[in-house]
């Protein structure tokens, strides 16, 4: 089985390749280790937390980088049961986060501050799939 956890270079590459200067939501499926798996020699290897707790060191850390790009939740959910599709949901956490444009995104992750938190989301995280979408008015 494949995991995703960070982007591969084609997908960044179409990323950049669309607009800049409009608004985009960005889809969050993550599914979570069961044990965090940090690189050794990181303060946090070898001491027993979950993916879970990982991804949750990730998001109180990422929090500042988050501000200065724009970024925040506008949808988080909780699964609760599959209408339509297989039974089985394989992601942990669902959410969707909303970015004043695409620069701020990609100044996000260019932040000299992104990188020491990252880290943490590679440790916590199993599989994940992060897709962009334009918001539309309703």
């Amino acid at each position: 089985m494949t995991s995703y956890i960070d982007p591969s270079r084609e997908n960044f590459d179409r990323f950049k390749a669309l607009p800049r200067d409009t608004a985009v939501h960005m889809l969050n499926l993550v599914r979570f280790k069961a044990q965090a798996d940090y690189p050794e020699g990181h303060p946090l290897a070898g001491k027993g937390l979950t993916g879970k707790q990982a991804y949750d060191e990730y998001f109180r850390t990422i929090q500042p980088v988050l501000e200065r790009a724009g970024g925040h939740i506008v949808w988080k959910g909780a699964f609760e049961a599959m209408v339509t599709g297989p039974s089985e949901w394989e992601w942990d956490e669902t959410f969707v986060m909303a970015y004043p444009s695409a620069a701020a995104f990609m100044g996000m992750v260019k932040d000299p501050d992104y990188a020491p938190v990252v880290v943490h989301r590679q440790a916590a995280v199993e599989d994940s799939r992060l897709v962009r979408f334009a918001p539309v008015e309703s």
